[in-house]
């Protein structure tokens, strides 16, 4: 099937594709990596009027440290890059696990980290990665720049806070206070396919102590879910089995799955449970043999 007649435009700033989409009157697209977009192009689930391609706007492409250890993905950084990309191997165990299991090559090497944000598929892998993170992307408009915390950005399937004529620009990552650890898990039929279930663990640590921890749950309910409480069982204390065991509890009855082709609600909870256990259980192997 062919996509419904649009208007393309490709403007070589962000200042004109603010003003194009202010014009498109909420009838307009961005298209930054388009893996997500063109399919719903093609199948006409979406039909905008106007496509404002934002891959002639230099400056985006970036993803960097900061000095203090904040992590910035700008709106054209590739999931290719991140996969490859030193800063995280080096220094962000949750996104770099997370990284080479997004989707398939063909699409990571065209695919953003900030357009499968903002496409918010609840089985999207990135969202549920920078939640964990207590990451925020940062949206530019008309009136300038504001932060809105990830776990804030998704409203509902497929559906972001970004007003009609805002561009998200960047991903951040806050800089970590204290020493970092963490992974990703998914489950999926076959390598390219949507999460059956995932689940992404973010902790950082004093000494023995968790001062600092953030699950987020993929393909287990209608958005995104931030396991919160699931997190604050860490929280204060050291990894152990008990601590493990009760955040591996808490998060899978965060998870709000729907029995279908790919298994049963009791089935993908379980799935949840597993993985929360086997990401901490391996982060205290790793710490027993670096003692």
């Amino acid at each position: 099937m062919y996509p419904s007649r649009f208007r393309y435009e490709a403007p070589r700033s962000l200042d004109q594709a603010i003003d194009l989409l202010r014009t498109g009157g909420g009838e307009a697209k961005v298209l930054a990596g388009g893996q997500s977009l063109v399919p719903l192009l093609k199948l006409r689930f979406a039909a905008p009027e106007l496509l404002v391609d934002i891959n002639n706007i230099p400056g985006l492409d970036y993803h960097r440290v900061d000095p203090d250890g904040t992590i910035r993905i700008g709106a054209l950084c590739r999931h290719a890059d991140l996969e490859r990309s030193t800063v995280l191997s080096s220094g962000q165990p949750t996104m770099a696990a997370a990284a080479p299991l997004i989707a398939d090559p063909i699409v990571r090497n065209r695919g953003t980290l900030v357009g499968s944000l903002c496409h918010a598929d609840p089985q999207g892998d990135w969202a549920s990665v920078m939640t964990a993170l207590g990451g925020h992307v940062v949206a530019q408009g008309a009136d300038g720049r504001r932060s809105i915390p990830v776990a804030q950005f998704v409203t509902g399937p497929f559906q972001n806070v970004l007003a009609i004529d805002e561009i998200a620009v960047e991903a951040v990552v806050p800089a970590p206070k204290g020493t970092v650890a963490g992974g990703y898990l998914k489950l999926e039929r076959r390598v390219g396919d949507f999460a059956t279930a995932g689940v992404a663990v973010a902790i950082e640590t004093s000494g023995e102590l968790i001062t600092r921890a953030g699950i987020g749950l993929t393909g287990v309910g209608g958005a995104t879910i931030d396991a919160v409480d699931a997190a604050k069982a860490l929280v204060g204390r050291p990894l152990s089995a008990e601590s493990i065991g009760q955040a591996a509890d808490l998060a899978a009855q965060a998870a709000r799955p729907r029995t279908d082709h790919r298994g049963s609600a009791e089935y993908k909870r379980h799935i949840v449970h597993t993985f929360v256990v086997r990401i901490l259980s391996r982060i205290t192997e790793s710490a027993e043999r670096a003692a």
